[in-house]
């Protein structure tokens, strides 16, 4: 099992010495990736569900956030939960995937996008909200399409997105696709997944059976279109207090990471949090540099 962590900037805050203490505390402690989330715009109203999101909440940039503690981090990948695809252009998403990931030495490996569920949003972003779907599948296949293109150039034409002999370059740090996740609860994310995904990392308050029933629906998608489903990652949710039946139970049913949240923004009970976690489940640190 892999062990991620997330810091939400919409709830931790966004300063920037916290941030880097918490995304190096994550690194010394060995978890294998630390995850922020995005949302470009709030408004007064906007609810998930049933839940109210405060339009003052300071959600931070995440691709800047994660180029930012890249920086003074050893070797954490780099992931988003998630990232708001359709509200991006892909030609200018890769680019800033793919420098990331060289400044990086190859540490942009953990993108999930999802399509975002607030309609103010999108109508800010002039994205129609009920095509949002079929706009992130082509975005993903431009992203793929353009990282694997050579010095002849790609051409692409779709609903969304054109363009003609287009060469891009940085690519990605001596690969030729960055993994994409996606994220989602719904069976519509789930059979995206299978088609256009590296993995599959839903969310919400779904019963066992429901995501037993939408991990089962993406591997069988994936089988459909020709593609391996035993590739296919299943990353989850789960708390910083996971105990070790907790986590066979979570082995079982196929995960193969999980992504945890501190409970609190208090930096202290973060670290102390985090470093029991690390304690717990045996994380591999990494070695102390030798004395200079």
């Amino acid at each position: 099992m892999k062990f991620g962590i997330g810091y939400n900037t919409g709830y931790h805050g966004v300063d920037p010495d916290r941030l880097m203490a918490f995304a190096r505390h994550a690194d010394e402690c060995g978890f294998e990736s630390l995850y922020v989330a995005e949302h470009i715009a709030l408004y007064p109203g906007a609810t998930v569900g049933s839940f109210p999101f405060p339009p003052t909440l300071p959600f931070a940039d995440p691709l800047d956030s994660l180029a930012f503690v890249a920086s003074a981090t050893r070797r954490i990948l780099l992931g988003t939960g998630v990232l708001l695809l359709p509200y991006h252009h892909p030609v200018v998403l890769a680019k800033r995937l793919a420098t990331i990931d060289v400044l990086s030495k190859g540490r942009m490996r953990l993108l999930t996008v999802g399509l975002g569920s607030l309609p103010g949003e999108a109508r800010a972003l002039g994205v129609d909200f009920a095509g949002r779907g079929r706009r992130a599948d082509e975005a993903i296949d431009v992203l793929r399409l353009l990282w694997g293109g050579g010095e002849d150039g790609v051409t692409f034409s779709g609903e969304f997105f054109a363009f003609e002999d287009l060469v891009q370059y940085p690519k990605p740090y001596g690969v030729t696709h960055l993994p994409i996740h996606i994220g989602g609860s719904s069976l519509p994310a789930a059979r995206r997944a299978g088609r256009r995904g590296d993995g599959y990392f839903p969310g919400g308050a779904l019963v066992p059976s429901e995501r037993a029933a939408q991990m089962d629906l993406a591997r069988t998608t994936a089988r459909e279109a020709g593609r391996d489903p035993d590739a296919l990652e299943y990353t989850r949710w789960a708390s910083i207090e996971l105990t070790p039946d907790r986590l066979d139970a979570y082995a079982s049913q196929g995960v193969t990471r999980l992504v945890v949240n501190p409970t609190t923004s208090d930096p202290n009970t973060q670290r102390e949090e985090m470093t029991a976690f690390a304690e717990r489940f045996a994380l591999d640190r990494p070695a102390a540099s030798p004395a200079g």
